[in-house]
């Protein structure tokens, strides 16, 4: 398990009426022992959904990482 946080940026807000994507940055650091960091531009419809992609890439990230070391 690879546990991790994210803070969410918006860089191009979606549009109001809820139809249509934002742009968002989504920064996200893995707690010990895989205190990485990494920081994505997302396309989403809001800010919760930029933020759980954030944290699947990470994962994906740093699981790839991880199988490379060994």
């Amino acid at each position: 398990m690879i546990l991790a946080n994210a803070t969410v940026d918006v860089i191009d807000a979606p549009p109001a009426h809820g139809q249509g994507l934002g742009k968002f940055k989504v920064e996200v650091w893995g707690r010990e022992p895989h205190d990485y960091v990494r920081i994505y531009e997302i396309t989403a419809r809001d800010d919760n959904m930029a933020a759980r992609e954030g944290l699947d890439r990470f994962v994906e990230d740093i699981s790839a990482l991880i199988a490379n070391k060994d």
